[in-house]
C-alpha cells in the first residue's frame, strides 16, 4: 500500500472524500494510497502527541493549524510506540524544524512508518466541508490521481460505526508503571489504546499502575491485588465493544472504584445503561471548553472524541449500582463531556470524563481529577476497614 521512501516533496497527491469532494496537494512522509475516516484537528501545537494517539487508528487527521511541522519529531513526546494516524493533511508543511529537541523532520518520521501525508492542501476548505457534511471515509494517493477512481475504492472501505479497534491497539502483554515516591495504591488500567502519559499522572499521585490488555479478566485484576480500576482512552465504536462493557458490569459489581478517560467514558455509560452516539464531526484538539458541574468551573481541555454519551432523561438516571448523573458538559454544544456514579448515601463510586486530562502537550485546567480518583480510592478503602 506504501513505501518506505520518503516522498521528495514534489510527488503529485490527491484527496478524494466519499461525497467526490476532491483536494490535490504534493505528498510527504511516505509514498502510497491510505483510507480511513477525515477528521479535523483544532490543535495549534502537538502534532506529535495527535499523530502517535492510538485514538486516532484507521482516522485521517485534518491539522487546522497552518503550519505543521515546525518542532520537528523528537524521541520523548510519543504517546506511544508508533504512528496511529492512516494519513495526515497539513497546509504549509515546515521545511526545517526550529526546536533544539527535534531529532528528524515530520516528514521523515512519518516515512519511516510508511505513513503517507498530503501538503498544499486548502485545509481551511476542507474543515468547513467536514464541518457542515460530517466526518466521512477518505482516501490519500500518490498512485491513485484520477478522483473517480480513487472515490470507488473510498466507497469499499469499512465505516467507522460499528467499527470495532481495540484489539488493533491494546497491549499484547500486561506491564507495570511504578509508582513515584511512596506507593499508596495499586490500580488495574485496561488498555482500550492508553496513551503513554496518563499511567504516567497516576504514578506521580503513589499509584502503582499495571495496564492490562483488553481481554482481561476480573479475576486477573483481582489477581493483582488492584485498589481500583481504570478505563482508557482508544478508537472505534463503543457499541461495538461489548467485552470492555461486559468486564466493566463485573468491576462495579465487585464494588471497585473507577475511572475512565473518553473511550473508557462512553464505555462506562454504556455499562450503566445509556446509550452512545455517533457526532457529526466529533471534537478533536486541545481548546475545547467544558464545565465542571459541580464546581461552576470551566476549563480548557483536550479532545479526541467522535462518538459521546447520550444523557439520560434529567441528566441522571437509576442504575443497579446507584445514580448516574452528568458531572461535565462541553460548552460549545452540550455534549455529555462526563459521569459520576454515587451509591445510595451519595458516595462518588466511579466516574469518567470524555475528555483528556493526562494531555502531555496541554491544556492541564482538568489535572485535578487524577486527585479525584485518588479521594474515591481513599474512601473505598476507610470503608473497606
Amino acid at each position: 500500500m506504501h513505501s518506505l521512501a520518503p516522498s521528495s516533496g514534489s510527488t503529485p497527491a490527491v484527496l478524494v472524500l466519499e461525497d467526490g469532494r476532491t483536494f490535490t496537494g504534493t505528498s510527504f512522509g511516505a509514498r502510497g494510497e491510505v483510507f480511513g475516516e477525515a477528521v479535523f484537528s483544532t490543535g495549534m501545537s502537538g502534532y506529535q502527541e495527535t499523530l502517535t494517539d492510538p485514538s486516532y487508528h484507521r482516522q485521517v487527521v485534518v491539522a487546522t493549524a497552518p503550519h505543521i511541522g515546525n518542532t520537528g519529531w523528537n524521541d520523548e513526546d510519543d504517546e506511544s510506540q508508533r504512528v496511529w494516524v492512516a494519513g495526515y493533511v497539513v497546509r504549509d508543511l515546515a521545511r526545517v524544524p526550529s526546536s533544539w529537541r527535534s531529532r528528524r523532520t515530520l516528514s521523515e518520521a512519518l516515512a519511516e512508518q510508511g505513513v503517507v501525508g498530503i501538503n498544499g492542501v486548502d485545509t481551511r476548505a476542507l474543515t468547513r466541508h467536514l464541518r457542515e457534511r460530517g466526518s466521512m471515509r477518505v482516501g490519500v494517493s500518490t498512485e491513485t490521481l484520477d478522483p473517480e477512481a480513487l472515490r470507488e475504492r473510498v466507497l469499499t472501505q469499512a465505516q467507522m460505526a460499528g467499527a470495532d479497534l481495540v484489539a488493533d491497539v491494546t497491549t499484547a502483554e500486561p506491564y507495570v508503571v511504578p509508582a513515584r515516591g511512596e506507593k499508596r495504591f495499586t490500580v488495574a488500567a485496561v488498555d482500550l489504546g492508553i496513551k503513554t502519559m496518563t499511567p504516567v499522572r497516576l504514578a506521580e499521585r503513589g499509584i502503582e499502575v499495571h495496564v492490562l490488555p483488553a481481554t482481561t479478566t476480573l479475576e486477573e485484576i483481582r489477581g493483582r491485588g488492584a485498589d481500583g480500576v481504570f478505563f482508557s482512552n482508544g478508537p472505534g465504536d463503543p457499541a461495538a465493544a461489548t467485552g470492555p462493557v461486559s468486564l466493566l458490569t463485573e468491576v462495579l459489581d465487585a464494588r471497585l472504584p473507577y475511572f475512565g478517560i473518553c473511550f473508557g467514558n462512553q464505555i462506562f455509560g454504556r455499562a450503566l445503561g445509556l446509550g452512545t452516539t455517533k457526532l457529526k464531526y466529533g471534537h478533536r484538539g486541545i481548546n475545547q471548553p467544558v464545565i465542571d458541574r459541580s464546581t461552576g468551573k470551566v476549563e480548557v481541555t483536550a479532545h479526541n472524541h467522535g462518538f459521546a454519551v447520550e444523557a439520560p432523561e434529567g441528566d441522571s438516571a437509576e442504575t443497579p449500582w446507584g445514580t448516574v448523573s452528568v458531572s461535565h458538559h462541553c460548552l460549545n454544544d452540550g455534549v455529555v463531556e462526563g459521569l459520576e456514579l454515587r451509591d445510595g448515601e451519595g458516595g462518588l463510586r466511579g466516574f469518567s470524563v470524555q475528555y483528556h486530562p493526562e494531555a502531555a502537550a496541554g491544556p492541564h485546567d482538568a489535572a485535578y481529577l487524577f486527585d479525584r480518583f485518588v479521594d474515591v480510592l481513599e474512601a473505598a478503602q476507610e470503608e473497606s476497614r
